[in-house]
């Protein structure tokens, strides 16, 4: 090894691409994923990493590469690469992939998530499970596959992908994603999703029964909510059908006003539908206009315990039927603190709506490699936040704009070891420093602040 010394934008990033080399996070990436591409200077697998590396660094397009992470010898180096790949054939790599290499990289993050994933590690047998289900829209050029005319937030008319993803809502891991034409929705997507999270997790019936899934009205189909409920998942679930959802509203006998939305109401539904398991079912009524309601039902079966606990109460063994209508509304309002959280934050902190290729395969690519970064992300967050624990709120867009990018420089010796130094000015630089000092106690790694 050679002696070089580099400054750098993102020395807290090169921290965690120490780390990232550590965990061998790469080579089971390559163990499983097999570009077929000619090789000149750099092979696929490596440009796939510079790519993956980009997004950590915040690069919202592949043409930053050149002049975020090409520019920063230290940086590279940190992640085990000696040089950086131009953007144009980053590209070309992307262009490259095909479905086959699509599943392999599935089948790589499915590993890694059982290696270090605490939503794998997770105690059924003393806490449930909770996931979050939900589509985001990915919009993009009219040219591209797979784009289409679908439904996008606040966005008429336009085109492009769904994007289906699985949240582990207690660790704030992403488990689950696919890619999908834009005309797509969850409700015929929803099991798949669901199945390969089972897959992935390796979920048996002991477990199922204990794992809660909280899923958009897209998905609240007869047919799902009954595969749900046959696979002995516990659902809090939006009825899809809104013409049912009125004719069960029409069995309600008390209307009982939610406290926390003045102008929404909440009853029991006294006649509900029959499902493959009994559920409880909530009619919810908000007002259109002055003469006209407009309803949902919400179908649940979960138990009290854990709605309480969902709702952040002293579980009660003794309640009224409004307060338990109340919990199960608070309860599934919830989503919006699980998969809508982690979309948005994925959107702004590492541009998952901003990189779009032509080619489907490149972009359900693209999408995995994002996925990765997200969950590499969470774990470090976790693991600086023993030590600091101010750092546990941070999500993604803080992590990758505040706290991974922290200046510094890299210094690296001829016989392996490592010295970075933060830039003392950088008002998290302490913070960060003390998390990974707790983190990485290595012989070959110094960490220090200092003047830059």
């Amino acid at each position: 090894m050679t002696e070089s010394n580099h400054s750098t934008s993102s020395a807290s990033l090169a921290m965690l691409g120490l780390q990232f080399q550590h965990w061998q996070i790469w080579p089971v990436v390559s163990h499983h994923v097999k570009i077929k591409q000619k090789i000149r200077m750099h092979t696929p697998l490596e440009k796939l990493q510079d790519c993956f590396v980009n997004i950590l660094a915040g690069g919202h397009g592949l043409v930053e590469i050149n002049t975020r992470l090409r520019a920063d010898p230290g940086l590279q180096r940190a992640f085990g690469r000696a040089t950086c790949a131009e953007q144009s054939t980053i590209s070309d790599t992307l262009n490259a992939c095909t479905p086959e290499n699509v599943q392999q990289m599935q089948q790589a993050l499915a590993q890694l998530i059982r290696q270090h994933s605490q939503t794998f590690r997770h105690a059924y047998s003393k806490q449930w499970q909770l996931f979050d289900i939900d589509m985001t829209g990915l919009c993009a050029g009219r040219l591209g596959e797979g784009v289409t005319k679908g439904y996008f937030a606040h966005r008429k008319n336009a085109r492009g992908r769904q994007l289906g993803r699985v949240i582990g809502t207690h660790y704030d891991e992403v488990i689950t994603e696919r890619l999908f034409p834009g005309k797509r929705q969850l409700e015929k997507s929803l099991l798949e999703l669901v199945d390969a999270t089972s897959a992935t997790l390796e979920l048996d019936e002991n477990k199922r029964k204990n794992t809660l899934l909280r899923i958009d009205g897209g998905g609240g189909s007869e047919a799902n909510i009954n595969a749900l409920l046959a696979r002995q998942y516990q659902v809090l679930v939006k009825v899809h059908n809104w013409q049912r959802a009125r004719k069960l509203a029409e069995t309600v006998q008390e209307w009982w006003c939610d406290p926390k939305v003045p102008e929404r109401e909440v009853g029991w539904v006294r006649q509900p539908y029959d499902y493959v398991r009994a559920t409880q079912q909530l009619a919810i009524r908000k007002r259109k206009n002055k003469d006209e309601w407009s309803y949902a039902v919400i179908v649940s079966s979960v138990s009290n315990r854990i709605l309480q606990q969902l709702n952040g109460q002293r579980v009660s063994k003794k309640l009224a039927e409004r307060e338990r209508a109340w919990l199960i509304l608070h309860a599934y309002d919830l989503r919006g603190g699980g998969a809508e959280t982690q979309n948005k934050s994925d959107k702004q902190g590492l541009g998952l709506a901003k990189r779009n290729k032509h080619k489907f395969a490149a972009q359900e690519m693209l999408v995995l490699l994002a996925q990765l970064a997200h969950n590499l992300v969470i774990w470090t967050r976790n693991a600086l936040a023993r030590a600091t624990p101010g750092l546990a709120k941070y999500g993604i867009h803080r992590m990758v704009r505040d706290v991974l990018r922290i200046p510094g420089q890299i210094r690296f010796d001829a016989v392996g070891k490592v010295q970075i130094t933060l830039s003392e000015n950088h008002p998290l630089a302490q913070k960060v420093l003390n998390g990974f000092r707790a983190w990485l106690p290595r012989d070959d790694l110094s960490l220090n602040l200092g003047k830059i």
